[in-house]
């Protein structure tokens, strides 16, 4: 008999011939999360067995394994040999630890070589512990479920299902490249899309001298924040505030936000190649504020020759607000700081502007000399 969690994985079930795939890239963040070396964390008939023999850290245990994708759910189980003696008897006692006065069991037989089956052993258990522990069974509103796996070389017993994170195992596909601003969205798309597989690279746009480092420090703590979920692993902080004086000293007021931020897809484009993202990622939600129209949204993504992936597209501010929260980012982002894109606001920005309008603005200014004047000064730091 061993205590140790079991885990179901969620979408990796899907996934064919693959599946082996996922599942290895599952037990490798799982252990990055955990602490834990390989061999404490199995692969066994197609789940996951993981054992920790120190007591002390089963907190930290389940926070870890909270926060990793990919996992369906996770439950403290006990390991017992596979025989129908041995299953019972941990049933009962499970039973006689816990406080209940309805319960439900449900059995899966991974061995089809086991004597009994699913159905045999669900009517089995039941009478025992009706009988046994004078319990009443209730398939529909249990007060607890005792919960059997039998595969070969073991058995699973446990009652307890926590949730996981869901979603699909981070390094399953390509990493990406989230602009990271500071503020409530783009931590949340970050997270969308470590949900999907993909790790992420934060890229941050700061005015740094001509405003405060409010916004660095915020940048850190949420990547900080970010990188418990296993999928931020380095984070660049590029200075735009002289390539912005240009901008302004060069050419219209309307198109100011717009050419800025033609510049930072630009920017970020480089440095995603650098660390081989395929994609970008922002938190722009439609017609949330004045650059996140439709035809603006367009002109900006003309810019960029790489996919921009908009994960919050379709999501009210309440939504967003509400994930911000459920992630622990919300605290964070709503810190006071300065954006990079508000410095030298302009009092009217274009809202419905023309992608030749924009490119005549732009044909004003040194393009590649302005990316070059704030990568030079790019700063990175590995999480």
């Amino acid at each position: 008999m061993r205590n140790m969690y079991v885990v179901h994985y969620h979408e990796i079930a899907l996934k064919g011939r693959n599946r082996p795939m996922f599942l290895r890239q599952l037990q490798k963040n799982i252990c990055r999360a955990t602490g834990l070396a390989q061999k404490n964390v199995k692969i066994v008939s197609g789940r996951l067995i993981v054992q920790d023999a120190n007591s002390e850290s089963n907190a930290n245990l389940r926070i870890g394994l909270s926060h990793v994708f990919g996992i369906s759910s996770f439950s403290p189980a006990v390991l017992v040999e596979e025989e129908y003696e041995k299953i019972e008897e941990m049933v009962i006692s499970l039973g006689r630890s816990s406080k209940f006065d309805t319960f439900a069991i449900a059995a899966t037989r991974g061995d089809k070589q086991f004597a009994m089956t699913s159905h045999d052993l669900e009517v089995k258990f039941g009478d025992i512990v009706r009988t046994t522990l004078n319990k009443k069974v209730d398939l529909n509103h249990p007060d607890i479920t005792f919960y059997v796996e039998v595969f070969p070389g073991g058995a699973l017993v446990y009652t307890e299902k926590i949730a996981g994170a869901g979603g699909m195992p981070v390094g399953t596909q390509p990493p990406v490249a989230v602009l990271l601003s500071g503020g409530i969205d783009s931590p949340v798309a970050a997270y969308r899309l470590m949900k999907r597989g993909a790790p992420v690279m934060g890229v941050h746009f700061h005015s740094y001298p001509f405003t405060s480092r409010a916004s660095i420090d915020k940048v850190k703590e949420l990547a900080q924040i970010l990188a418990k979920f296993g999928g931020v692993r380095k984070l660049y902080m590029v200075p735009l505030g002289d390539a912005q004086k240009e901008i302004v000293r060069s050419t219209g007021e309307k198109y100011r936000v717009l050419l800025y931020r033609r510049l930072m897809m630009r920017i970020a484009q480089v440095l995603a190649h650098r660390e081989g993202a395929q994609a970008l990622v922002t938190g722009e939600s439609l017609g949330q504020v004045a650059s996140q129209t439709l035809e603006n949204m367009s002109v900006v993504e003309a810019a960029s020759t790489m996919p921009i992936f908009r994960p919050l597209i379709g999501y009210d501010k309440e939504e967003i607000i509400a994930e911000a929260k459920k992630i622990g980012t919300f605290d964070v982002s709503i810190l006071p700081d300065t954006d990079c894109c508000t410095l030298f606001m302009p009092k009217n920005p274009a809202t419905r502007a023309r992608i030749a309008d924009v490119e005549r603005e732009e044909a004003k200014l040194d393009i590649p000399q302005l990316t070059q004047l704030c990568l030079h000064s790019t700063l990175s730091e590995r999480l």
